[in-house]
């Protein structure tokens, strides 16, 4: 994934979790959900386009559709208030897909770090299948989820790339690993406490 576009997921993430916590409406997200989605969709075309048939060039665009769908979808349901079951389900299918990025990143990229980071996107996907696909009534633990990974895994990943103080590392994806598993755990805690009245649910036993 490109370094821009890696910030930008980033910047994404961060808001539609505000938007599950009830801080932010699904229309007044819907705006950075089109701009965002229309650039994962927009450069994986190109740099396929212009990978002159390479294998590897093409896998690490490949990916950014998975994104650039989501959001997409996120923006035109958050403008028109149509229902999310559709998107929930295409969520489970990202989930899969990233799990196999993820084997993809180990094996043949050697990339330690981003191997992390496609596993916590696929349980963050995961959830999203479990709230919307589901109707799971979850949705201020994954949007503390999404806000959480949006800078773990997306945001910082990506200013960092800008400016060249990226290296992958076996500390640094034990770092990312053991930052992602605490925000699993704490996300329905924290969920409780930072959403809106409105967003919040009763506890179910």
């Amino acid at each position: 994934m490109s370094s821009v576009g890696l910030l930008y997921v980033g910047i994404v993430l961060f808001v539609n979790g505000i938007m599950l916590l009830g801080h932010v409406s699904p229309r007044g997200a819907a705006p950075i959900n089109l701009f965002v989605g229309a650039l994962q969709v927009y450069t994986p075309t190109y740099l396929i386009i212009h990978a002159d048939g390479d294998p590897g060039q093409i896998a690490a665009a490949a990916g950014l559709y998975l994104f650039g769908f989501t959001y997409l979808w996120v923006g035109i349901n958050g403008a028109t208030d149509w229902p999310g079951e559709g998107l929930g389900w295409f969520s489970l299918t990202v989930a899969i897909c990233a799990i196999g990025f993820a084997v993809h990143s180990w094996t043949k990229v050697d990339d330690k770090a981003f191997t992390v980071i496609w596993l916590l996107w696929a349980v963050l996907w995961f959830t999203f299948f479990l709230l919307l696909g589901l109707g799971r009534p979850i949705g201020p633990a994954v949007g503390v989820l999404a806000s959480g990974e949006g800078v773990l895994t997306a945001g910082v990943p990506g200013f960092l790339l800008i400016i060249g103080e990226w290296e992958d590392s076996t500390s640094l994806a034990a770092l990312i690993a053991a930052l992602g598993i605490v925000l699993i755990i704490l996300s329905p805690i924290a969920g409780r406490m930072l959403s809106a009245p409105a967003a919040r649910v009763p506890e179910t036993s």
